[in-house]
């Protein structure tokens, strides 16, 4: 058997990041599933969305300051293995537990552990390997998200579709198959361990005086928020503006928008050699602020569905880009700097879904809703998620003010 390279520590960093993929977008596929066969209320089906991001967040400031004692090899095979419990017990605790949704939240938080540990190691792991295109590396590697949260709707929608709703519980064990997998091969693939690389980090207390990074924490947070906020919400916008079934609502809300995110990054992975990538991040940035106009404020479905895909193409490279940039800009930021901002791009991935829920239940109740809706032709509801999303236009333009002031920074930065 030939040795493993870094090639094969690649191909498993891609696969840390399907499994992610498959704990972020696999529940909320089965939450209708769990309210009829549970009796779990909507309130308590909607709060497994916050508390697993808020478990990440928890995990990302924690592995910050521990994760380069642990190791990058021992720190994927124990993500991996909390997020292999976590969909195993995601079957098995809601059925044997006096409450289901206890059963379900203690589910969500394992793996959610897996999936924040996940987040702060990988991107570094990557980051150290050798080779001169960072950039590309990270895209790509970013891409295999998009490609496994496409992957993880398509599939597990048809499954449903096909097999009936009372075979749920094979979903989450066939998609355990392949963390178990990928568990083996970063127990063996080569890795470059902190303690082995040729600079030393840049303190903790340091790193959060730098003006630079904290101009990426406020980038980060911007890029979650305009990706989940439009990503959580595309399935219900899709059902309610076009009047669909479910797995229609599914296949073209979070699936189109998941492959357009999946093809922006892969086409930047593959050709964002050529392109200057602070500028390639204004763009995006500046797509996205006409998607979300365009899915807010159009009164033909077909078109505001459209701004809603596109948008996946938008957000393509806001995380992955902002991640490469400031690697960049502050090369000796070690572990503790991507964990950091991998906390603001959680942050944002709760708030960003958050603000939108608010505001779209908040403009529904106004007195003049119901003249609006009568004057526009729209229903209630789709008054209400059209308003949500105009107000997360927030995320995307604080995003490109982010990017305008990293443009003004000097070398290292420029490109």
């Amino acid at each position: 058997m030939k040795p493993l390279t870094y090639r094969h520590t690649r191909i498993a960093c891609y696969g840390a990041y399907v499994t992610q993929a498959i704990i972020n977008n696999l529940a909320p596929l089965l939450f209708t599933i769990f309210q009829r066969r549970f009796g779990v209320t909507l309130e308590e089906v909607g709060s497994l969305i916050l508390i697993n991001f808020t478990a990440q967040i928890f995990v990302d400031l924690a592995a910050a300051r521990f994760a380069d004692k642990i190791g990058y090899r021992n720190g994927m095979v124990i993500a991996h293995l909390f997020c292999i419990a976590g969909l195993a017990f995601l079957v098995v605790l809601p059925q044997i537990l006096p409450s289901a949704f206890a059963g379900l939240l203690i589910a969500v938080i394992i793996y959610a552990v897996g999936g924040g540990y996940i987040e702060v190691l990988i991107s570094p792991l990557v980051d150290s390997l050798p080779g001169e295109e960072k950039e590309k590396a990270m895209s790509l590697l970013h891409s295999f998200y998009c490609w496994g949260q496409a992957a993880v709707v398509l599939i597990s929608t048809l499954l449903i579709w096909g097999l009936g709703e009372s075979f749920w519980f094979l979903l989450p064990v066939l998609w355990a198959l392949l963390p178990l997998c990928n568990t083996f091969l970063c127990a063996k693939v080569p890795v470059i361990e902190p303690k082995e690389q040729s600079h030393q980090p840049i303190p903790f207390k340091m790193l959060l005086k730098n003006k630079l990074f904290l101009i990426a924490v406020l980038m980060m947070l911007a890029a979650g928020a305009s990706e989940m906020g439009m990503s959580q919400w595309s399935s219900l916008f899709a059902e309610k503006g076009l009047q669909v079934s479910k797995l229609m609502g599914d296949l073209l809300g979070p699936f189109l928008f998941a492959i357009f995110m999946a093809v922006g990054r892969t086409l930047y992975g593959f050709y964002g050699h050529k392109i200057n990538l602070k500028n390639a991040l204004l763009l995006c940035g500046l797509l996205c602020i006409l998607c979300y106009g365009v899915t807010a404020l159009s009164l033909n479905p077909l078109l505001s569905l459209a701004g809603c895909a596109v948008c996946g193409f938008g957000v393509s490279l806001l995380w992955p880009g902002t991640l490469s940039v400031t690697a960049r800009g502050i090369p000796t930021g070690g572990t503790a700097m991507f964990g950091l901002l991998a906390v603001a791009g959680d942050m944002g991935c709760a708030l960003g879904p958050f603000l939108t829920g608010q505001v779209s239940g908040f403009s529904q109740s106004l007195p003049v809703a119901a003249e609006l809706c009568q004057s526009f032709g729209i229903t209630l509801e789709q008054f209400g998620l059209k308003a949500g999303l105009a107000a997360a236009l927030l995320f995307p333009i604080l995003l490109v003010v982010g990017v305008l002031c990293f443009k003004r920074q000097k070398a290292p930065l420029d490109s």
